[in-house]
This record gives structure tokens, C-alpha cells and sequence, in this order.
């Protein structure tokens, strides 16, 4: 469509987090139906997150423009830097070649991901030894080598990003012969599964190693809080599992919509990123049935058996827990995905409490902490 639109030469800019190669891609295309037109693609992979994209791009970290090491490549590459350069410092933009800026987009989420599963591998050490992952973070965190972002142990990572670019990793290195790097970087992967079904095993172990027709209000949808997006939320497989063992689930989320839970509850794993009309789906009636989601956390929790907290949104730190006590069937439970409840004054309340990471309430200390395999 570039191509055939293009009057004068152009500057393709790539945006979006792509396999490696795939510059190289466009580049053949348009150089096949260039009808005369000379074309340079540069790779500037954006770093935005969701919930402070505007920040981001106000104030960003580093700009990252790759292109090619050819005179018309690095000329292109200065026009947009030149772009930047109005609001950016220009130390923080900085230029490299397409592949390198295409791989490092790819390696920032993946290492991003990897310091996640690492302290939630940590987190499931601390359970069975008496340690306090919060704790442990913070002591790494103040080593200045290490830093302390992204080291909060929770149910698991989610979001478009992480998953794919991890797989996209794996499988350029699986392409390249790079077996055991492939495999390194999988294991990243498999922690993430492994946290989330950990986290269901202390569930269902805790209830009396059965949820089956219990009311679980679950606190939370989206895949972070600031944000309705839902894309490999961990509270899909959380509550998967749960509805596995014939929950019944009593959901809030304060920005995700009721049609957005029960499309995602009824879609098969990683459909959301195919086209439309690939997507499968079950009949969401069917989930409708074990399945309702409600307007805020009081209503979810009234009469529940359990509570688990899935996002962090800051509203569940502010939450009456006296209240939904008093609402709860007894014992009352609460497993805390995202670490953003006060586990002794929760503990003096009444409630039975269960937070990635930290000492083990007597009631679940005795109980199996891994998933059966």
C-alpha cells in the first residue's frame, strides 16, 4: 500500500515490537514495487506502558532508531532524529542498526519478564522456609548493580508484551540453532505458568482441597492496574482453574466490562491476538453460569467463601475488610495475588490470609504449596 501511494522517496518507520528480520522484510517489498521511489526503513520500537504511556513519551528512558549503516540510512536515520530531538535529550536517543534496535525491544521485555518470574521463584522459597519475599526484594533491590523495579512478587505477569516476545524469542534462537538459549528463556515462561497455578493450589488446598460450588469473589481482571486491558491477565488462568474445580465466581474489576470477563473467560489461550474471524469461542451462557460479574468489591465478596486479590488496583488497599468479613461465609478466606493487603491486621480481623511470598498463615502452612505435576 506504501508503495503504491509513494510519489516521492520515503522513510518507512517501523513502530511495533516485531520478529527480528522483519525491516528487512518491508525493505524487500517496497524495493520490488518501488517504480523508481528509494526507500530507507528504520526500526524505532516504542517503550510506552500502558498507564503512563503519556509520561513515557514525554520523558522517555531512551529512544532507540535503527537503520541502515549506508549514507542514505544514516541520513534518514537523522531526520528522525531530528524529530525527537525537539523534546528528547539528545543523549537519550541513541542509534544503531536495524536488527540491533529490532533485538532490543525483544530483550527488554524478556529481561523484564525474567526479573518477574525470578522473584516469584523466590517467592514460592520464602512460603516454605518462614522468609518474607517484600523483605528479600527490598535488601536485593538496594544492591545498585540489580535496582529495584520489577522485583514484586505477584500471581504472575500479563499484558500483550511479555508472552509473545519471550515465544518470539525463543523462536529466533530455535531457528538459529540456539537450543539451549531457546530453553533458557522458555523456563521464563514456564515459572509464569507455574506461579499462577501454584497460586490455585493454595486456593483450592486451603478450602478443604475443594472449591466446588463455594463462592470466590475474585478482586480484579485486568493484567495491571491503570488500565482495562485484559491480555494475558493472570486472573484468566486464575479463574480457569478455579471454574476447573466448579467454582462459582463473583468478579470486579473497576475498568473492564462484563462482555470484555466473559469474552476472555470463554476464548481459548492467545485467540485474542488472531483475526477475528479466527477467534473461537465457548458459548458464554455456559460461563454466565458459574460466572458473575458484579459492580463493586462489597457486592462480590457478600457471602463468599474466599477473596482473591488479581490486580492492584489501589482502591483494594482502602477496602472495609471488617465489612466483607462480617459478609463472608466462615472461615473466611483471602489470597492475596498482588501483595496490597496488611496481612496481620487482616489476621486479627479473622480472616484466614494467604500473600505471595510471605510467612504462611498456621491454617495453610501445613498444606501442599506446589501444584501437582
Amino acid at each position: 500500500m506504501i508503495a503504491d501511494v509513494s510519489k516521492t522517496d520515503k522513510i518507512v518507520v517501523e513502530k511495533s515490537t516485531v520478529p527480528v528480520k522483519t525491516a528487512e522484510a518491508i525493505e524487500k517489498i517496497l524495493n520490488v514495487n518501488h517504480n523508481g521511489i528509494k526507500f530507507q526503513i528504520l526500526s524505532n520500537p516504542e517503550f510506552l506502558a500502558e498507564g503512563t504511556a503519556i509520561e513515557d513519551l514525554k520523558c522517555p528512558d531512551r529512544v532507540l532508531i535503527g537503520g541502515r549503516e549506508t549514507p542514505e540510512g544514516k541520513k534518514a536515520i537523522q531526520a528522525l532524529k531530528d524529530v525527537y530531538a525537539r523534546w528528547v535529550p539528545e543523549d537519550r536517543i541513541i542509534t544503531m542498526n536495524l536488527w540491533s534496535a529490532e533485538l532490543s525491544k525483544l530483550a527488554a521485555n524478556a529481561i523484564l519478564a525474567q526479573r518477574i518470574s525470578s522473584i516469584n521463584a523466590m517467592s514460592a522459597l520464602c512460603e516454605a522456609t518462614g522468609a518474607d519475599v517484600t523483605q528479600v526484594a527490598h535488601a536485593v533491590g538496594k544492591d545498585s548493580r540489580v535496582g529495584s523495579r520489577f522485583l514484586n512478587a505477584s500471581v504472575g505477569y500479563g499484558g500483550s508484551c511479555f508472552q509473545k516476545d519471550i515465544l518470539n524469542l525463543v523462536y529466533i534462537c530455535e531457528c538459529n540453532g540456539l537450543t539451549e538459549v531457546a530453553n533458557y528463556w522458555k523456563q521464563v515462561v514456564h515459572i509464569n505458568d507455574y506461579q499462577k497455578a501454584r497460586f490455585v493450589k493454595r486456593v483450592v488446598s486451603s478450602m478443604f482441597n475443594t472449591v466446588s460450588g463455594k463462592k470466590i469473589a475474585i478482586l480484579g481482571f485486568a493484567f495491571k492496574k491503570d488500565t482495562g486491558d485484559t491480555r494475558e491477565a493472570a486472573a484468566i488462568d486464575v479463574c480457569h482453574g478455579l471454574l476447573g474445580d466448579n467454582a462459582k465466581l463473583s468478579i470486579y474489576d473497576p475498568q473492564v466490562a462484563e462482555s470484555q470477563i466473559l469474552k476472555d473467560l470463554s476464548m481459548n489461550k492467545f485467540d485474542w491476538d488472531h483475526p477475528l474471524h479466527l477467534q473461537q469461542y465457548m458459548d458464554p451462557s455456559e460461563i454466565s453460569k458459574s460466572v458473575s460479574v458484579v459492580s463493586d468489591a462489597y457486592e462480590a465478596t457478600k457471602g463468599a467463601h474466599g477473596v482473591c486479590i488479581l490486580t492492584e488496583w489501589d482502591e483494594f488497599k482502602e477496602l472495609d475488610y471488617k465489612r466483607i468479613y462480617d459478609g463472608m461465609h466462615k472461615p473466611a478466606f483471602i489470597f492475596d495475588g498482588r501483595n496490597v493487603i496488611d496481612v496481620d491486621a487482616l489476621r486479627k480481623i479473622g480472616f484466614i490470609t494467604y500473600s505471595i511470598g510471605k510467612p504462611l498463615d498456621p491454617w495453610v502452612k501445613d498444606l501442599p504449596a506446589a501444584p501437582p505435576s
